[in-house]
């Protein structure tokens, strides 16, 4: 995995422990491990990351950030990971979960208006809650899955590669 392209685009931990709005976290930030970019604080971080970006809650971040901290993962990866799913991406990604939690739990699918309204919503919620929540933790878990191990993949192919092309180049030297 290229640290130097995740440095570069990541914020330091310093600027983030001066944050005003984290202090109440005291000396929590302060862990090192939460920082560091290896191959398995990236990928546990991917983890925690990808199935909280795939939950239909509010707070995602918050939720990324604790459970980063609990498994000891990248923090900014984990936190900035939940914005795959954006005003923009969260009507299909959350059509999807609800559509593949009435296949799991063989409920009726409700249809869907034209047009999303608070009143469609509070009507319709005790209807599509269950199969959306079944969806959504199903689709979390598989993210954090696939997430996790094609992290460790991904990072074992780059340094495999980058090992392969500088026992080229010293050959070459020689």
């Amino acid at each position: 995995m290229p640290r130097e392209l995740l440095k570069r685009y990541l914020p330091t931990p310093e600027r983030i422990k001066r944050a005003r709005s984290l202090r109440f976290l005291g000396t929590v930030l302060h862990d090192p491990q939460l920082w560091h970019i290896t191959r398995h604080s990236v990928a546990r971080a991917m983890a925690c990351g990808l199935f909280v970006t795939m939950l239909p809650i509010p707070m995602q971040m918050l939720l990324a950030a604790f459970l980063a901290i609990s498994v000891r993962a990248n923090l900014p990866i984990s936190v900035s990971l939940v914005w795959l799913t954006n005003p923009i991406t969260m009507p299909p990604v959350f059509f999807a979960q609800y559509k593949i939690g009435t296949l799991l739990l063989g409920a009726p699918e409700r249809s869907m208006p034209m047009e999303l309204s608070i009143a469609w919503l509070t009507s319709e919620i005790q209807h599509i809650w269950q199969p959306m929540l079944v969806g959504s933790l199903l689709t979390g878990v598989v993210a954090a899955t696939l997430g996790y191990f094609g992290t460790l993949l991904y990072w074992r192919l780059w340094v495999t590669r980058n090992w392969k092309r500088r026992k080229l180049r010293r050959r070459r030297q020689s």
